[in-house]
């Protein structure tokens, strides 16, 4: 009744990534599917899910196991093994599917190894309009190569919903996406979670908090961050208080781009710069 990809890759800041995309004719599939730890792997587990998975597969991957033993070992230890679906990547890149005997039509899936230093994948589903699902997944994967992950496995979702995706049809999609200190303030790793529970074009909407969140939520690259002079501070100050704000420091609380300006001042981002000139 679903259709997911895991994925190992990069960040915007080029750090290494695990992440999961799904979408499915189910309410909060979010809620139930992905799991992912940076450095140690991500995971899906789907069809007739077993959630336990999650935390098992996981542990599994930090006590040393690859994606293709700790798979293997899951489901030799689940009575209901014929019923399940899962794909898993491990801190490494190594990659892995399974799908039960018993899992509904079409179901099925596909696993690659990435290159030293990255890039597995695995896609599977149940449920689908055909094989075609999981085909155009994995072809929109390969073109996407070089994107950040979170981008990668949004393409590939997209990919998949537009060949067909669930053949019950669209309710709710998800992607969560883990980098060591990629998530708020740095003091986390998640570096996506965005979820779209009960909606008509789930992946859509997914693809537009996406956006949101890499502006909100994902810290400046180097690029993107313009020194602040003098000069440009008191001009910053001064545009805050014509927005009717104390100084910079309140104007960026109130708009919530804590992510996009420094917490000593020392820079800002040209985006958020344009933004408050744009203001007046």
């Amino acid at each position: 009744m679903t259709f997911s990809i895991v994925g190992h890759g990069h960040d915007a800041r080029g750090e290494a990534a695990w992440g999961v995309a799904v979408a499915s004719k189910f309410l909060a599939v979010g809620n139930a599917v992905p799991a992912a730890v940076a450095g140690v792997g991500a995971l899906a587990t789907q069809a007739d899910a077993n959630v336990a998975w999650k935390g098992i597969g996981l542990s599994l991957l930090d006590e040393g196991a690859t994606a293709s033993v700790a798979v293997q070992r899951m489901i030799e230890e689940d009575d209901k093994r014929d019923h399940r679906q899962l794909g898993m990547v491990d801190g490494e890149g190594g990659a892995a599917t399974y799908t039960g005997t018993a899992c509904l039509d079409w179901a099925g899936g596909l696993a690659e190894d990435g290159p030293e230093g990255g890039g597995g994948v695995a896609i599977q589903g149940n449920v689908l309009a055909g094989p075609e699902v999981v085909d155009e997944m994995k072809r929109a994967w390969d073109a996407a190569a070089g994107e950040p992950l979170g981008r990668r496995l949004l393409a590939a979702l997209a990919a998949g919903d537009a060949a067909g995706g669930d053949r019950r049809g669209r309710q709710s999609a998800a992607l969560l996406v883990v980098s060591d200190g990629a998530g708020y303030a740095g003091l986390d790793d998640v570096a996506v979670d965005l979820r779209v529970d009960d909606h008509p074009d789930p992946v859509s909407e997914l693809g537009r908090l996406l956006d949101l969140n890499d502006f909100y939520l994902t810290a400046s690259t180097e690029d993107e961050k313009v020194p602040v002079t003098a000069e440009l501070a008191a001009e910053l100050d001064e545009r805050a208080r014509a927005a009717g704000h104390r100084d910079l420091a309140a104007w960026v609380g109130t708009e919530n781009y804590e992510m996009r300006v420094a917490e000593d001042g020392s820079w800002i981002d040209r985006k958020v710069l344009d933004l408050l000139r744009g203001q007046h």
